[in-house]
């Protein structure tokens, strides 16, 4: 065989390797094609600015939690108590706020910027405790995570006593629920906090630091690198981040009751899953999440407008999250297959 044709033999596979290599980058980015150019066709109500501006407000609260879920998932780390944390972190600031008398709490009405600080403080300690539980301790992050979300359920629960409060301090208000012209500024604070993600993991060495512990914990032990003090740091990014969700979203929904915030541990992780990033850890980014919000904020959207059964609509998220995580495994074995066959080509 002369040697250009065996140039061409290697050149071959080496494309095939790339494409697969690229697969979770690729899929989802198709599938929100997909999704937009069907709903467009159906319903004529669905491609117009002021139904954008309805999706980038629904993904607005789920994107703020998925930063922090992006930061764990690359870890190879998995954090269940995201919705429970901000759950609990909006009901402390509605409870250290003047309520109205008809609401029957026995909560301590405290300065706004006091009780924004109480708040944010109870999601730092909940991080805290999951990233000592974790590091120190040992315990695996499902299972840790898992006993916060019980613990931040109990929070909830001690704190309204299955009561409603509706009241937060005026910044948290205008944040979650006002708008600066015709933009709402839940949508401003979400996409200041993906893009500051996006660029600590992109542009720091500490995001250089999460990628590494994330893509081989060992090699990166052996660099240096003090990975029980990076799985820590994610820890309390992710609870940090729900605890901005949290509040924000219990003025975008007008209360903070138990049980609030449910249905955003599914929506967060399958954001992060969905757009790409690897639950194996190492590879990823919040440009995923963001594909990957876009790709759930079009298909709930989408579903509403087409007037689907909201029971099949539920069925129809599961089949989508179940896809995306077939995609997620099969791209791990091609990654896997990929690298032993350019070691092996070496």
């Amino acid at each position: 065989m002369t040697s250009s044709a065996a140039g061409a033999a290697t050149r071959v596979p080496a494309a095939a390797l790339w494409l697969r290599s690229q697969l979770r980058n690729i899929a989802p980015f198709a599938t929100l094609i997909v999704l937009v150019a069907l709903f467009s066709a159906l319903s004529p109500s669905f491609p117009t600015l002021d139904n954008l501006g309805n999706i980038l407000q629904q993904i607005s609260v789920t994107g703020i939690i998925a930063v922090g879920l992006t930061f764990v998932i690359l870890c190879a780390e998995i954090d269940l108590s995201v919705a429970s944390v901000a759950n609990a972190t909006g009901i402390v600031v509605a409870f250290f706020t003047m309520q109205d008398a008809s609401v029957n709490i026995a909560n301590l009405p405290l300065p706004g910027a006091a009780a924004i600080a109480i708040a944010l403080a109870a999601s730092l300690a909940l991080g805290c405790a999951t990233a000592f539980g974790i590091t120190v301790i040992g315990i695996p992050s499902f299972i840790m995570t898992l006993a916060m979300l019980q613990i931040g359920a109990g929070i909830c629960a001690m704190l309204v006593r299955g009561q409603i409060a509706y009241n937060v301090p005026d910044l948290i208000h205008t944040l979650g629920a006002g708008t600066i012209g015709p933009v709402p500024w839940i949508v401003i604070i979400a996409a200041l906090v993906l893009l500051a993600g996006h660029v600590v993991l992109t542009y720091t060495r500490f995001g250089r630091y999460v990628y590494m512990t994330g893509g081989n914990r060992e090699a990166a032990e052996y660099s240096g690198i003090n990975t029980r003090a990076i799985v820590a740091s994610v820890m309390v990014i992710s609870a940090l981040c729900a605890g901005l969700a949290g509040m924000l979203g219990v003025a975008r929904f007008g209360s903070a009751q138990q049980d609030e915030f449910g249905d955003f541990l599914l929506d967060s992780i399958s954001a992060v899953v969905v757009g790409g990033t690897s639950l194996f850890g190492g590879q990823g980014g919040i440009g995923n999440t963001i594909v990957g919000l876009f790709v759930l904020g079009v298909l709930n959207n989408g579903l509403d407008h087409i007037r689907i059964d909201s029971f099949l609509k539920i069925l129809i998220r599961g089949l989508i999250l179940l896809a995306a995580l077939i995609v997620n495994v099969y791209a791990q074995r091609m990654r896997t297959q990929a690298a032993t066959t350019g070691a092996a080509g070496g």
